[in-house]
Parts: structure tokens; sequence; C-alpha cells
């Protein structure tokens, strides 16, 4: 039988850690557990997400096949989020695959994510 892992954290490269940790701290609502130049840490007690300084990191680009990876976020309104979210810094990609469903955003870095409405 495999060994069954709890996810713990993620981690996320970027250039200015605690830049990005305000802005998913905003976005999630979580708290800013950790701060430094080269590393910070948001969470809410059940789930943690840590930004590593990573100054070779380039921006994958959108829409593209070199993208590693990207978050899903569930809001209950979907156009007051994505204003929100271009508020803090956000930016809306011209490529949008299905804009009804989703809106594809990006952080302040560059790194995608998609804002989807509630279930209904």
């Amino acid at each position: 039988m495999t060994t069954t892992a709890k996810f713990l954290a993620v981690n996320i490269d970027c250039a200015e850690p605690k830049r990005l940790a305000e802005f998913y701290a905003a976005v999630f609502g979580y708290e800013i557990q950790y701060a430094e130049d080269s590393y910070a840490g948001i969470g809410d007690g059940t789930m943690t997400i840590y930004f590593q300084q990573n100054l070779d990191r380039k921006p994958a680009a959108w829409p593209g096949s070199d993208k590693q990876f990207h978050l899903d976020v569930r809001v209950p309104d979907l156009a007051k989020a994505v204003q929100d979210y271009l508020e803090l810094g956000a930016t809306k990609p011209d490529f949008q695959p299905d804009e009804a469903s989703y809106v594809v955003l990006a952080d302040p870095e560059g790194h995608l994510f998609c804002v989807c409405p509630p279930r209904d």
C-alpha cells in the first residue's frame, strides 16, 4: 500500500516574496505568517502558501505550453472578485478561453490563476 500524504503547503517561486504574500493574503483572507525579503508565508491554520525568492524566474507566456501550474479559486461574485484582484495588482490577459465560466488573471509576478464563480 502506498503511504498516504497530507497536503502541507505549496511553494511559489517569485522575485518579491513579501509583495506576493501580501497579494495572496488579501485574495484568500489569510494572515501573513512570515515575511523576509527572500521568503514569506501565508496561511489560515490549515493551508499554507510559501513564496521563495527566485530572481531568475520568468513568467510563462499565456496562452502557451510553458505554464507549469496555476491556481483555481472559487468566489461568490466573479465580476467583483476580478475587479478586486485587478485593484490589488493582478492583470487580465487578453486571451480568455471561456470568460463566461471563469476568468484567467495573472498575479503581480505573472503567475496565472483562474477565478471561478460559485457552483449553481
